[in-house]
């Protein structure tokens, strides 16, 4: 008999973001390495985004031990108010909305396509109707467990886009974590090599059709 998961999923709703966001962003910044001084620069970014159409997001939560509590860092990620629970901390967090044409993100993606060659049709047919997938980050502490997988088969859940598409750094051979799962859930290459303004790192677009086939666990909404 297999043992019950010590994570579960919970919807982040934007009523709550003053209980969940600075969690959220530091889980972000802790997975992603980033000094912490982005934390500051993030947060107006993350609530200006939950006011976009379509905005959805799913947390990764478990509960920790007293002494666990105690760990550098560990205090930060609390979310008790939110979840009812008792030493809960967020995890891991993912979100996204519907991509529309005013967006910086959106105009970069065509701006490069542009480039690459694409026609007009081509990069109409690519941004017309999708979902972008904005964030999805795991904390260190809670990585290759799966919850990454979780977190982006509940938030693709019943969407209403044709699409959803991702940016994503580049890293040698695809050889890391997230690359991995993207592959995985059946994300293709939209476009290589790409530099964001303001970010000397490649990234690359990815993106796939949508419903997903995997059948999505039930998030809490409490």
């Amino acid at each position: 008999m297999t043992a019950p998961s010590p994570f579960r999923l919970v919807a982040l709703r934007p009523e709550d973001a003053h209980l969940w966001l600075d969690p959220a962003v530091h889980t972000y910044v802790t997975a992603m390495n980033y000094p912490r001084s982005t934390e500051a620069h993030r947060i107006p970014l993350w609530r200006d985004h939950i006011a976009r159409q379509g905005w959805f997001a799913v947390g990764a939560v478990t509960r920790v031990s007293t002494m666990d509590a105690l760990r550098p860092g560990l205090s930060r990620l609390r979310i008790d108010r939110l979840t009812g629970g008792e030493r809960e901390i967020l995890v891991g967090v993912a979100y996204g909305y519907h991509g529309a044409r005013d967006q910086w993100w959106n105009q970069q993606l065509r701006s490069g396509l542009r480039r690459a060659g694409r026609s007009p049709d081509e990069i109409t047919a690519v941004t017309a109707d999708y979902f972008e997938l904005t964030e999805l980050h795991v904390h260190p502490l809670a990585q290759g467990r799966g919850i990454g997988e979780r977190l982006l088969t509940a938030l693709l859940a019943d969407r209403p886009e044709s699409t959803v598409l991702l940016s994503t750094p580049e890293v040698p051979y695809e050889e890391n974590r997230a690359w991995a799962l993207y592959r995985r859930l059946g994300f293709t290459d939209v476009l290589r090599r790409f530099t964001f303004v303001g970010d000397p790192r490649p990234f690359a677009f990815l993106g796939r059709s949508l419903p997903l086939a995997t059948s999505p666990e039930s998030v809490s909404r409490r």
